[in-house]
Protein backbone atom coordinates (compact mmCIF):
# COMPACT_ATOMS: atom_id res chain seq x y z
CA UNK A 1 0.00 0.00 0.00
CA UNK A 2 2.85 2.19 0.77
CA UNK A 3 3.29 2.94 -3.11
CA UNK A 4 -0.41 3.53 -3.65
CA UNK A 5 -0.25 6.13 -0.72
CA UNK A 6 2.84 7.55 -2.37
CA UNK A 7 1.27 7.89 -5.34
CA UNK A 8 -2.02 9.46 -3.96
CA UNK A 9 -0.72 11.80 -2.13
CA UNK A 10 1.64 13.23 -5.25
CA UNK A 11 -1.39 13.90 -7.28
CA UNK A 12 -3.05 15.34 -4.29
CA UNK A 13 -0.30 17.89 -4.47
CA UNK A 14 -0.21 18.23 -8.43
CA UNK A 15 -3.76 18.80 -7.98
CA UNK A 16 -3.66 20.96 -5.37
CA UNK A 17 -0.67 23.22 -6.84
CA UNK A 18 -2.68 23.60 -10.52
CA UNK A 19 -5.68 25.51 -8.63
CA UNK A 20 -4.64 27.12 -5.62
CA UNK A 21 -1.64 28.31 -7.75
CA UNK A 22 -3.69 29.62 -10.64
CA UNK A 23 -1.48 27.56 -13.43
CA UNK A 24 -2.65 27.51 -17.13
CA UNK A 25 -4.00 24.12 -17.72
CA UNK A 26 -2.14 24.40 -21.83
CA UNK A 27 1.07 24.30 -18.94
CA UNK A 28 0.20 21.93 -16.25
CA UNK A 29 -2.99 20.78 -16.53
CA UNK A 30 -4.68 19.48 -13.32
CA UNK A 31 -4.78 15.48 -12.60
CA UNK A 32 -8.46 15.54 -13.23
CA UNK A 33 -8.00 16.96 -16.69
CA UNK A 34 -5.74 14.00 -17.13
CA UNK A 35 -8.13 11.60 -16.06
CA UNK A 36 -10.45 12.95 -18.69
CA UNK A 37 -8.52 12.05 -21.45
CA UNK A 38 -7.83 8.50 -20.28
CA UNK A 39 -11.42 8.24 -20.58
CA UNK A 40 -12.12 9.81 -23.71
CA UNK A 41 -9.04 8.91 -25.66
CA UNK A 42 -8.23 5.66 -24.14
CA UNK A 43 -8.37 3.80 -27.20
CA UNK A 44 -5.08 5.82 -28.71
CA UNK A 45 -3.46 5.64 -25.50
CA UNK A 46 -3.68 2.18 -25.77
CA UNK A 47 -2.32 1.50 -29.21
CA UNK A 48 0.88 3.71 -28.98
CA UNK A 49 1.45 2.23 -25.89
CA UNK A 50 1.63 -1.49 -27.66
CA UNK A 51 4.20 0.15 -29.70
CA UNK A 52 6.07 1.56 -27.32
CA UNK A 53 5.79 -1.67 -25.12
CA UNK A 54 7.10 -3.82 -27.82
CA UNK A 55 10.16 -1.95 -28.28
CA UNK A 56 10.83 -1.78 -24.97
CA UNK A 57 10.43 -5.14 -24.44
CA UNK A 58 13.18 -6.02 -27.44
CA UNK A 59 15.02 -3.69 -25.97
CA UNK A 60 15.53 -5.02 -22.44
CA UNK A 61 15.61 -8.83 -24.32
CA UNK A 62 18.70 -7.72 -26.56
CA UNK A 63 20.02 -5.60 -24.04
CA UNK A 64 20.74 -7.81 -21.11
CA UNK A 65 21.47 -11.12 -23.50
CA UNK A 66 24.35 -8.66 -25.42
CA UNK A 67 25.30 -7.42 -21.93
CA UNK A 68 25.76 -10.90 -20.31
CA UNK A 69 27.14 -12.29 -23.05
CA UNK A 70 29.76 -9.60 -23.28
CA UNK A 71 30.45 -9.04 -19.50
CA UNK A 72 31.15 -13.76 -19.92
CA UNK A 73 33.82 -12.94 -22.75
CA UNK A 74 35.50 -10.46 -21.14
CA UNK A 75 35.91 -12.26 -17.70
CA UNK A 76 36.75 -15.67 -19.75
CA UNK A 77 39.53 -13.66 -22.22
CA UNK A 78 41.89 -11.44 -21.10
CA UNK A 79 42.69 -9.71 -24.42
CA UNK A 80 38.75 -9.16 -25.07
CA UNK A 81 38.87 -7.35 -21.30
CA UNK A 82 41.67 -5.26 -22.38
CA UNK A 83 39.79 -4.25 -25.83
CA UNK A 84 36.25 -4.64 -24.48
CA UNK A 85 36.09 -2.25 -21.46
CA UNK A 86 37.78 0.83 -23.13
CA UNK A 87 34.93 0.86 -25.52
CA UNK A 88 32.49 0.37 -23.49
CA UNK A 89 32.81 3.40 -21.78
CA UNK A 90 33.54 5.36 -25.10
CA UNK A 91 30.41 4.09 -25.80
CA UNK A 92 28.68 5.67 -22.84
CA UNK A 93 30.73 8.96 -23.18
CA UNK A 94 28.67 9.69 -26.53
CA UNK A 95 25.24 11.03 -25.65
CA UNK A 96 22.40 9.17 -26.96
CA UNK A 97 20.66 11.89 -28.35
CA UNK A 98 23.57 12.29 -30.57
CA UNK A 99 23.32 8.48 -31.61
CA UNK A 100 19.81 8.53 -32.05
CA UNK A 101 19.38 10.52 -35.22
CA UNK A 102 22.02 7.98 -36.68
CA UNK A 103 20.14 4.98 -35.75
CA UNK A 104 16.85 6.40 -37.57
CA UNK A 105 18.91 7.04 -40.53
CA UNK A 106 20.64 3.81 -40.88
CA UNK A 107 17.84 1.70 -39.52
CA UNK A 108 14.81 3.64 -40.75
CA UNK A 109 11.47 5.18 -38.61
CA UNK A 110 10.52 1.64 -37.92
CA UNK A 111 10.66 -0.51 -34.59
CA UNK A 112 14.68 -1.59 -35.17
CA UNK A 113 16.01 1.97 -34.81
CA UNK A 114 13.88 2.41 -31.19
CA UNK A 115 14.95 -1.40 -30.52
CA UNK A 116 18.27 -0.53 -31.45
CA UNK A 117 18.70 2.40 -29.09
CA UNK A 118 16.95 0.73 -25.95
CA UNK A 119 19.68 -2.15 -26.52
CA UNK A 120 21.85 0.78 -25.90
CA UNK A 121 20.92 2.40 -23.33
CA UNK A 122 20.35 -1.35 -21.40
CA UNK A 123 23.72 -2.72 -22.56
CA UNK A 124 25.62 -0.90 -20.35
CA UNK A 125 24.66 -1.23 -17.22
CA UNK A 126 23.87 -5.07 -17.70
CA UNK A 127 27.62 -5.32 -19.05
CA UNK A 128 29.18 -3.33 -16.41
CA UNK A 129 27.18 -4.66 -13.04
CA UNK A 130 27.79 -8.61 -13.97
CA UNK A 131 31.48 -8.19 -15.21
CA UNK A 132 32.05 -6.25 -12.09
CA UNK A 133 30.44 -9.28 -10.12
CA UNK A 134 32.60 -11.68 -11.99
CA UNK A 135 35.42 -9.95 -11.14
CA UNK A 136 34.58 -10.23 -6.92
CA UNK A 137 34.73 -13.46 -6.28
CA UNK A 138 35.79 -14.76 -2.95
CA UNK A 139 39.55 -15.38 -3.94
CA UNK A 140 39.42 -18.54 -1.64
CA UNK A 141 37.09 -20.38 -3.87
CA UNK A 142 38.88 -19.52 -7.12
CA UNK A 143 42.70 -20.66 -5.10
CA UNK A 144 40.53 -23.86 -4.50
CA UNK A 145 39.51 -24.72 -7.67
CA UNK A 146 43.43 -24.11 -8.79
CA UNK A 147 44.43 -26.35 -6.36
CA UNK A 148 42.29 -29.35 -7.88
CA UNK A 149 43.39 -28.10 -11.58
CA UNK A 150 39.54 -27.05 -12.38
CA UNK A 151 39.72 -25.74 -16.16
CA UNK A 152 39.04 -21.93 -16.64
CA UNK A 153 35.92 -22.40 -18.28
CA UNK A 154 34.64 -24.38 -15.35
CA UNK A 155 35.54 -21.90 -12.79
CA UNK A 156 34.15 -19.16 -15.15
CA UNK A 157 30.75 -21.39 -15.39
CA UNK A 158 30.40 -23.00 -12.07
CA UNK A 159 32.00 -20.69 -9.20
CA UNK A 160 32.52 -17.12 -10.68
CA UNK A 161 29.05 -17.11 -12.79
CA UNK A 162 26.71 -18.28 -9.67
CA UNK A 163 28.89 -15.41 -7.58
CA UNK A 164 28.21 -13.26 -9.81
CA UNK A 165 24.23 -13.67 -10.22
CA UNK A 166 23.24 -10.80 -7.64
CA UNK A 167 25.05 -8.48 -9.50
CA UNK A 168 23.52 -9.27 -12.47
CA UNK A 169 19.91 -8.83 -10.37
CA UNK A 170 21.11 -5.97 -9.80
CA UNK A 171 21.83 -4.95 -12.92
CA UNK A 172 18.26 -6.20 -14.55
CA UNK A 173 16.87 -4.04 -12.11
CA UNK A 174 18.49 -1.13 -13.03
CA UNK A 175 18.04 -1.89 -16.89
CA UNK A 176 14.27 -2.47 -16.57
CA UNK A 177 13.74 1.25 -15.05
CA UNK A 178 16.16 2.48 -17.32
CA UNK A 179 14.41 0.58 -20.51
CA UNK A 180 11.66 3.14 -21.93
CA UNK A 181 14.71 5.99 -22.12
CA UNK A 182 15.86 4.24 -25.10
CA UNK A 183 12.66 3.67 -26.55
CA UNK A 184 11.42 7.25 -26.18
CA UNK A 185 14.44 8.88 -27.57
CA UNK A 186 14.06 7.31 -30.72
CA UNK A 187 10.48 8.09 -31.01
CA UNK A 188 11.67 11.94 -30.35
CA UNK A 189 13.66 11.84 -32.99
CA UNK A 190 11.88 9.79 -35.61
CA UNK A 191 8.75 7.50 -35.49
CA UNK A 192 4.80 7.32 -36.45
CA UNK A 193 3.67 5.48 -33.55
CA UNK A 194 4.75 5.18 -29.88
CA UNK A 195 3.80 7.08 -26.86
CA UNK A 196 7.18 9.36 -26.99
CA UNK A 197 5.41 10.39 -30.89
CA UNK A 198 2.35 10.88 -29.33
CA UNK A 199 3.48 13.36 -26.64
CA UNK A 200 5.84 15.32 -29.36
CA UNK A 201 2.96 15.50 -31.85
CA UNK A 202 -0.09 16.81 -29.07
CA UNK A 203 2.72 19.50 -27.59
CA UNK A 204 2.82 20.10 -30.93
CA UNK A 205 -0.92 20.95 -31.34
CA UNK A 206 -1.07 22.30 -27.82
CA UNK A 207 -3.14 19.39 -26.37
CA UNK A 208 -1.14 19.04 -23.00
CA UNK A 209 -3.66 16.95 -21.31
CA UNK A 210 -2.98 14.12 -23.75
CA UNK A 211 0.68 14.88 -24.17
CA UNK A 212 0.88 14.26 -19.41
CA UNK A 213 -1.50 11.07 -20.13
CA UNK A 214 1.08 9.48 -22.14
CA UNK A 215 3.61 10.48 -20.43
CA UNK A 216 1.57 8.87 -16.91
CA UNK A 217 1.14 5.69 -19.41
CA UNK A 218 4.79 5.38 -19.42
CA UNK A 219 5.65 6.01 -16.16
CA UNK A 220 3.20 2.98 -15.27
CA UNK A 221 5.43 1.02 -17.60
CA UNK A 222 8.22 1.58 -16.54
CA UNK A 223 7.70 0.78 -12.70
CA UNK A 224 5.79 -2.16 -13.95
CA UNK A 225 8.68 -3.17 -15.57
CA UNK A 226 11.35 -2.46 -12.49
CA UNK A 227 8.77 -4.40 -10.17
CA UNK A 228 7.97 -7.43 -12.56
CA UNK A 229 12.07 -8.01 -12.95
CA UNK A 230 12.42 -7.94 -9.50
CA UNK A 231 9.81 -10.60 -8.74
CA UNK A 232 11.04 -12.80 -11.31
CA UNK A 233 14.57 -12.09 -10.08
CA UNK A 234 13.51 -12.90 -6.49
CA UNK A 235 11.90 -16.21 -7.66
CA UNK A 236 14.54 -17.07 -9.97
CA UNK A 237 17.71 -16.51 -7.72
CA UNK A 238 15.93 -17.44 -3.81
CA UNK A 239 19.31 -18.17 -2.06
CA UNK A 240 20.39 -15.11 -2.44
CA UNK A 241 20.43 -12.23 0.31
CA UNK A 242 18.25 -9.65 -1.69
CA UNK A 243 15.65 -12.12 -2.34
CA UNK A 244 15.11 -13.21 0.91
Amino acid sequence: MRPVLVAVALIALWEAVVWLGGVPHYILPPPSIVAQEFVGRGDLLAEHAAWTLIEIAAGLVLGVALGGATALAMARFGRLRAWGMPLMVISQAVPVFAIAPLLVLWLGYGLASKIAMATLVIFFPIASAFYDGLRRVDPGWLDLARMMDAPPLSVLLRIRLPAALPAFASGVRVAAAVAPIGAIIGEWVGASAGLGYLMMQQLARGQTALAFAALVVLCVIGVALYFLADALLRRAMPWVPHAA
